[in-house]
């Protein structure tokens, strides 16, 4: 098909750009489908989602609901060749899969079938992986379980946050999906069924991952937890009763005597915490109830009242 109806799915920025690229390539897209928009920031603002933004500024039909299933005749008498989606946030009916004739598929920034789930970039990094990747791949009933059309690999780098890496996965999907595309429109990339033996989940972070543990976690699952979460939701620590947020951390292998979570002091624009087989250097921080700051701004401040404190 030539130029088919195109149906496309998805909500934030990195689902935006997916959608730029099929605008870009000038293919027909029909409608775009994305979460409704939700308050944002300490005002509560209403906010449309990047993908809202991006389809009224190129006049693309709106859609969201609260419950996609709900509307599914609704979508389907939109009539698509094909759906495309990318981080959405919902479920996909299996009816609604079952319209388009040439298909549905899906952007998804692991490779799979390694971190099916929402949060797969968290979770490599999280794990300590030295690369992942973007797979285009067969949207099924089962969450990211259908055949794999495509996939590219990316290494990723030691201190590399879940904020660059995404942004160089966004680069990596446009262009798997602008060289793939064509050729799943015209029959030649047949797909490969994902071995089950090897499946991982990379599941949404829930609030209790959110926190780290001085205690518990030696210096590399720290650093590797700590950098997963910049910059969202962002991880803390426990401290005096209160939460402080990592925004910014390096690590040391050169450890102290010190207890793990104490923090030891201030030293070259960082806050030195204390860990199991190494030293933590916070270059930016947030306590609970204030602004993001840089760590000698916070040592000129409260900071150094905290110096041989432990975080819990």
């Amino acid at each position: 098909m030539e130029n088919p109806r195109i149906l496309f799915f998805g909500t934030p920025s990195f689902a935006a750009s997916i959608l730029q690229t099929l605008i870009d390539e000038k293919y027909q897209v029909i409608a775009a489908i994305s979460q409704p928009d939700r308050p944002v920031g300490r005002k509560h603002v209403i906010t449309p989602s990047p993908v809202h933004v991006l389809a009224d500024e190129n006049n693309i039909p709106f859609l969201a609901f609260e419950k996609l299933k709900d509307h599914a005749d609704e979508v389907i008498a939109l009539q698509p060749d094909l759906i495309v989606t990318c981080a959405y946030g919902q479920f996909v009916p299996t009816k609604i899969l079952e319209c388009p004739s040439l298909g549905a598929l899906n952007i998804h920034p692991s490779l799979l079938p390694k971190y099916r789930g929402g949060a797969p970039i968290h979770h490599a990094i999280m794990h300590g992986d030295s690369e992942t990747g973007v797979s285009l791949m067969e949207m099924t009933k089962a969450m990211d379980a259908g055949k794999v059309f495509a996939q590219v690999h990316v290494p990723i780098g030691e201190d590399e946050t879940q904020k660059e890496l995404s942004e160089r996965l966004v680069v990596e999907s446009r262009k798997l999906l602008k060289e793939n595309l064509p050729k799943y429109l015209k029959g030649e990339l047949p797909g490969v069924e994902q071995d089950e033996s090897l499946v991982t989940f990379g599941y949404n972070i829930t609030r209790e991952e959110e926190q780290v543990h001085f205690e518990t976690e030696d210096i590399d699952t720290l650093y590797n937890h700590i950098r997963a979460l910049i910059d969202w939701p962002v991880s803390y620590g426990m401290i005096e009763g209160k939460r402080m947020k990592f925004h910014g951390v390096r690590k040391s292998h050169e450890a102290s005597n010190a207890l793990p979570g104490t923090i030891l002091g201030f030293e070259d624009d960082a806050m030195l915490v204390a860990c199991l087989g190494g030293t933590l250097l916070v270059k930016e921080l947030q306590m609970e109830g204030k602004g993001k700051m840089d760590a000698k701004s916070f040592a000129n401040g409260a900071g150094r009242s905290l110096i041989g404190k432990r975080f819990d």
